[in-house]
């Protein structure tokens, strides 16, 4: 498949696989608009124009929170997708806190596909919960959210500077606005 073509049929994917999920926000957003995020930051405020990148940005979370298998992925999409997506996928047979120190452990030794993949996650992650919060997160939770996510995007620094920056001034809003 041509580079719009794959993106264009993971986008497709995706929706397909997350289209009973919805984000935590007060409105319920819909899971996909998360993946579109990613894809559309990488663009427009990263400057990214591997497709690889894009792709992978898109299929992110299709193992981790669907019934996707890494096999389907690679099938569909090849090796080099798939790889970016494994990355970036966390072991959900592990627990919640060992998960996340992985993210921390793991980050630094990510490809520079998988990074860029991590910090537009983190981005997005990280201005919804400053933004539209899951209702039931006390501040204490958003400031430990956000705390966590400085430590994941500490282990990408050095991977895309416009990205990074983004990151920092979000941070610094939601710390501000979360300090007690």
């Amino acid at each position: 498949m041509q580079p719009l073509t794959t993106l264009l049929d993971a986008l497709h994917f995706a929706a397909d696989q997350h289209r009973d999920q919805r984000r935590k926000d007060v409105g319920a957003t819909p899971y996909i608009n998360h993946c579109i995020a990613l894809a559309e930051l990488l663009v427009r405020v990263g400057q990214v124009d591997d497709p690889v990148v894009i792709t992978a940005a898109i299929l992110h979370d299709t193992v981790e929170d669907t019934t996707t298998t890494f096999e389907q992925l690679e099938a569909r999409y090849g090796l080099e997708i798939t790889a970016v997506v494994r990355e970036v996928t966390d072991d959900k047979t592990l627990p919640k806190d060992v998960r996340k120190q992985l993210q921390v452990e793991h980050a630094a030794h990510a490809s520079t596909r998988a990074k860029l993949v991590k910090l537009a996650d983190k981005i997005c992650n990280v201005e919804d919960v400053i933004t539209s919060p899951p209702a039931d997160w006390p501040l204490e939770r958003r400031r430990e959210y956000l705390t966590w996510s400085g430590k994941v995007v500490d282990g990408c620094r050095g991977t895309n500077a416009a990205l990074e920056a983004r990151f920092d001034v979000l941070f610094a809003e939601g710390m501000a606005q979360f300090a007690a």
